[in-house]
């Protein structure tokens, strides 16, 4: 598995590298297949390693999470530094992240990661970075501890961002409600995004909150269709 996270880390933090050295990969394995055979049509072997080395610009990190997320370890990361690059993405720039891995064994590892290269777990269209000083969760393969996964829904700063989302519908709800508490559709959806939000985090939340979106349930009037 160290050789496995190794080729994931090169792919994920070198995605530009890679494009050159899985091209020639595909030559030469096609070339070595094509004599063994006697059949050049293995010679076509390198558009598949091309295509993928051109994809791998965009998706090394996709592939790295995954790897990371299903054969390794969890344990807990920590942001020590964390600088702004003159580097764009999209017409922001580039960060660069240095952090400090707390092994299972109890040891320091320092990691570094951009915000090109850092591999995060679950897959969304967003790059969730962990803000700087505070603990967050990741998984490693013992022997390359420094390619990690970002576990951003088992971390703190991940599990704030779920809750201020899944607030989103209430706090929509409760200003239409405030608008036009007799509006029989406003007040069902009021409703369920109450009920909704109370139960997936009856457990998690703030008590206090809860407590208030409860009582705001509860006043509310019956139910009409």
């Amino acid at each position: 598995m160290v050789i496995l996270a190794a080729v994931f880390f090169f792919l994920a933090y070198h995605p530009v590298l890679s494009m050159p050295i899985l091209t020639v990969v595909g030559v030469v394995l096609g070339a070595v297949l094509a004599t063994l055979f006697r059949q050049r049509r293995w010679f076509f072997l390198i558009i598949p390693f091309f295509l993928f080395s051109l994809a791998n610009v965009f998706t090394g990190h996709i592939w790295n999470a995954l790897s990371l997320n299903g054969l390794g370890t969890k344990w807990s990361a920590v942001i020590v530094h964390q600088r702004e690059t003159n580097i764009q993405l999209n017409d922001q720039y580039i960060w660069e992240y240095d952090a400090v891995l707390k092994t299972a064994d109890n040891r320091d590892v320092a990691v570094h990661f951009d915000t090109m290269s850092a591999s995060i777990y679950p897959i969304r269209n967003e790059i969730l970075i962990p803000p700087q000083n505070e603990v967050f969760m990741v998984k490693y393969i013992p022997g390359f501890e420094r390619n990690i996964v970002i576990l951003s829904d088992e971390s703190d700063y991940g599990k704030r961002l779920i809750m201020d989302q899944d607030k989103g519908p209430v706090e929509k709800a409760a200003g239409q409600y405030a608008v036009s508490p007799r509006n029989p559709a406003f007040i069902n959806e009021y409703r369920d995004a109450l009920t909704t939000f109370i139960a997936k985090h009856r457990n998690d939340a703030d008590p206090d909150l809860i407590e208030g979106y409860q009582r705001e349930l509860e006043q509310l009037p019956n139910r009409e269709r």
